[in-house]
């Protein structure tokens, strides 16, 4: 069996001014970055904005488990499936980070024959977005220093500043240090910290931001530290943005590349869905509405936490409006979440796989809250038996409603995934969508957590903090109170406990902290143990990563 890594090596790509003549894209409005990729010009993104807009699907999941969902994956074959049955359909995606590729996962581009390409460049480095929200971030924080270190004319208290150093690499040593040491030379002494670029409030601005403008009025919203009169401090105040702004202007441009199949993609942007709101940008997605007659995008880990963020943050503030939804689930998985052990999940086990079909019976129920028409697209693995593939279908028929399908996508490609190709494509035809967020935005800060934890996680309430209550309360009497809330848990369980798997119900959802992040447009609710700087695990994937004799990168799928 080959390899993701050597798969994608073996594909034939096209020049990427032939991708983007595909869908209408001139060469004039390209800015190659070698031969496979390009960013799309910002003038050209403008005009695309007066163009009749195309049918966007959004792509979930079941919670994840270690034995693999491939959402991902499910997304490109989808993608390449909807362009074989001849819907013009353009795929969105988030940019890999760097964080995963080198811990736990490894490469982000999909799998198998459902692939976008070139794989190595997009998952390292790219075309330097992430490094260019990073300096973004960064250079606020030093300006925010700078400012202390110079007379703090705006009298910022240095137990207040919110505003810390990012990095796109898991590094647990740097989630709290003391900046500021070694004498009066290197300013002040201050405990701070690092997190991960994906979870950097200037990363979620970037990516929900309409344009080039939008963007510098999020950014001067920064609130980075309070006075000792408590008093908001903002980006605008220590005069940063027109300087963050140059920094992101060629990054802002959304990157275009291909799937294995020459099908167009769009990869812009990547917050985490488990710490962040988890989509790609709204301009990106945008640009692909104005660009096809469908669009596939997908929404970060289960549907409880990318899919609630992509509707109640992202949907909400650029006005989309899905019109259907796709869960993504393995057979493998399903008996995961049903009890069985990782090492036993190729023997048949249908009892396991009845039991842990309550977790996509939950998500699945969830989406349709929204107002949204929902398939099932059940990512096949070798492992998988008949007996299995029928129970399921049976189940989700009898109790949950909905159609599964069976997607062989990672083995033929688009040709493996037609089925939910036509299930899409007519669930989208039949224009039933009828999208609705969940919360109302005047509903107070404290209410729409509790009614995310209630109505989305089965969770009984939730536990606030002193801490996060009396912030939550600041918040709202500073003016926030419409915000929307993206919340940072564990993926793998509805619950904060990351071993609750299935559907747990009645547990309470811990609130340990809350950050504003007013440029952004919402308020982060950090839950239980879930960290903003994850850390690499006991044997990470950079171990396995290397360069072989002829230069090549091995190691990275």
């Amino acid at each position: 069996m080959q390899s993701d890594l050597a798969i994608a090596r073996a594909a034939v790509m096209q020049p990427i001014a032939a991708i983007a003549d595909r869908i209408g894209i001139p060469e004039s409005a390209l800015q190659p970055y070698g031969r496979y990729i390009a960013k799309i010009d910002a003038a050209y993104l403008a005009a695309l904005r007066e163009r009749p807009q195309g049918k966007l699907v959004l792509v979930s999941a079941i919670s994840p488990t270690p034995a693999g969902e491939g959402k991902t994956t499910t997304t490109v074959g989808l993608g390449d499936a909807m362009n074989r049955i001849g819907r013009n359909t353009v795929i969105a995606l988030r940019e890999p980070s760097m964080g995963p590729v080198f811990g736990a996962k490894g490469g982000a581009n999909g799998g198998g024959r459902a692939q976008v390409v070139p794989m190595e460049q997009i998952n390292l480095h790219f075309t330097g977005d992430f490094h260019a929200i990073t300096a973004a971030h960064n250079l606020l924080a030093a300006m925010i220093d700078n400012h202390i270190y110079w007379s703090n004319a705006l009298g910022i208290d240095t137990r207040r500043i919110a505003w810390r150093r990012v990095m796109d690499m898991n590094d647990r040593a740097l989630r709290s240090i003391a900046a500021g040491l070694g004498g009066i030379a290197n300013g002040f002494t201050r405990e701070t910290g690092f997190d991960i670029t994906v979870a950097s409030e200037v990363m979620a601005i970037f990516c929900l931001a309409r344009d080039a403008d939008d963007l510098a009025a999020r950014l001067a919203r920064i609130v980075v530290a309070e006075t000792r009169e408590r008093k908001p401090v903002t980006a605008a105040d220590l005069k940063a943005v027109g300087a963050m702004c140059a920094l992101l202007a060629q990054a802002l441009q959304p990157n275009l590349v291909q799937t294995l199949e020459g099908n167009p993609a769009l990869l812009h942007g990547g917050p985490f869905a488990n710490i962040a709101h988890g989509c790609n940008s709204v301009i990106a997605t945008r640009a692909a509405l104005g660009l096809g007659d469908y669009v596939v995008t997908e929404a970060g880990f289960g549907a409880d936490l990318g899919a609630e963020k992509f509707l109640d943050i992202k949907c909400r503030q650029a006005g989309l409006k899905p019109a259907c939804a796709v869960v993504v689930a393995t057979i493998r998985a399903l008996k995961m979440h049903g009890g069985v052990a990782k090492g036993d999940l190729a023997r048949e086990d249908l009892s396991a796989l009845g039991a842990g079909l309550a977790n996509l019976g939950r998500h699945v129920g969830n989406l349709r809250k929204y107002g949204l028409p929902v398939v099932v697209g059940i990512n096949h693995f070798a492992s998988d038996t008949e007996a299995e593939h029928a129970l399921l279908e049976e189940i989700c028929a009898r109790e949950y409603h909905v159609k599964a399908i069976t997607c062989r996508h990672w083995a033929e490609g688009g040709a493996g995934a037609e089925a939910l190709a036509r299930e899409v494509a007519a669930l989208c035809d039949k224009d039933e969508a009828h999208f609705q967020p969940l919360y109302a935005d005047a509903l107070p800060l404290a209410e729409k957590i509790r009614t995310i934890a209630r109505t989305i996680y089965g969770a009984s309430d939730i536990a606030l903090s002193d801490s996060a209550a009396r912030q939550l309360a600041a918040f709202e009497r500073a003016g926030h109170g419409r915000l929307s809330i993206c919340i940072a848990k564990t993926q793998y369980s509805f619950s904060a406990d990351p071993t609750l798997m299935g559907a747990p119900s009645g547990h309470i959802l811990p609130i340990r902290e809350v950050r504003l992040s007013a440029g952004a447009g919402f308020v982060v609710a950090i839950c239980g143990d879930i960290m903003t700087m994850p850390g690499l695990p006991r044997a990470p994937s950079a171990e396995s990563i290397h360069l072989d004799a002829d230069g090549h990168i091995e190691g990275l799928f």
